[in-house]
C-alpha cells in the first residue's frame, strides 16, 4: 500500500497567493508529483461552512430562496453560512438557521462532513439536522442577504430535484438523507 501511497502523494515546494478576499483566497501551489516532475495547482482557500436541514414539526423541510450571484441566479436552498474563526459548526448551524429562518431548533443532530470540491478548494461543510423548530425572540439577519424562508413536503422537495429546480449540492445531499430516513 505505501507504493500506491507514494504515487498518489505531491509534496508542496511553494505557494503564492493571486488573491486574499473577506471570504476566500487563491492561492497557487508549486508541488512534486510523482516520478519528480513539478506541477501546479490553483487551490481557493475557503473557511469552512455550515448546512442545516431543517425540519418543522409538519414533517416540510425549511428551504431558503435567495440570489446567488455566482451562478445567477435565485436558488432554493437549506440554511446555510460560513464558519466564522474559531466558531465550532454546531453554534455556526444554530447561528446561521435563526439568521436566515428566525428559527430556532431545540433538537440537533450531526448528519456528515464533507468537500463539495476537493479538486480545486478545501472548503469543507457540516451538514446538521434539526428539529423541534420554534420562532425565536428576536430573530437577526444578515443586511446584505435578502431571503425568503419556503417550507414545502419533502416528496415536494424530491419532485423539485427531480425537475431540476433544486440544484445546490448540500441541498440535494441534506435531502437524500431525508428521504432515506423517512423510508
Amino acid at each position: 500500500m505505501e507504493i500506491i501511497s507514494d504515487y498518489l502523494s505531491e509534496k508542496t515546494l511553494s505557494t503564492s497567493y493571486l488573491y486574499r478576499g473577506k471570504i476566500i483566497n487563491v492561492r497557487q501551489d508549486r508541488v512534486r508529483i510523482y516520478g519528480g516532475q513539478t506541477v501546479f495547482r490553483e487551490i481557493v482557500e475557503h473557511p469552512g461552512a455550515v448546512a442545516i436541514l431543517a425540519l418543522n414539526n409538519q414533517g416540510e423541510v425549511v428551504l431558503v430562496r435567495q440570489h446567488r450571484q455566482a451562478v445567477g441566479q435565485i436558488m432554493l436552498e437549506i440554511p446555510a453560512g460560513k464558519l466564522e474563526p474559531e466558531e465550532e459548526p454546531l453554534e455556526c448551524a444554530r447561528r446561521e438557521l435563526l439568521e436566515e429562518t428566525g428559527l430556532e431548533g431545540l433538537k440537533w443532530k450531526n448528519l456528515s462532513v464533507y468537500y463539495p470540491s476537493p479538486g480545486f478548494c478545501n472548503e469543507i461543510i457540516y451538514l446538521f439536522q434539526a428539529e423541534e423548530l420554534r420562532s425565536a425572540v428576536s430573530p437577526t439577519s444578515d443586511p446584505e442577504e435578502k431571503i425568503a424562508v419556503v417550507n414545502i413536503s419533502l416528496s415536494e422537495a424530491w419532485a423539485l430535484i427531480n425537475q431540476g429546480q433544486i440544484k445546490d449540492g448540500k441541498t440535494i445531499i441534506a435531502l437524500q438523507f431525508a428521504m432515506i430516513q423517512r423510508t
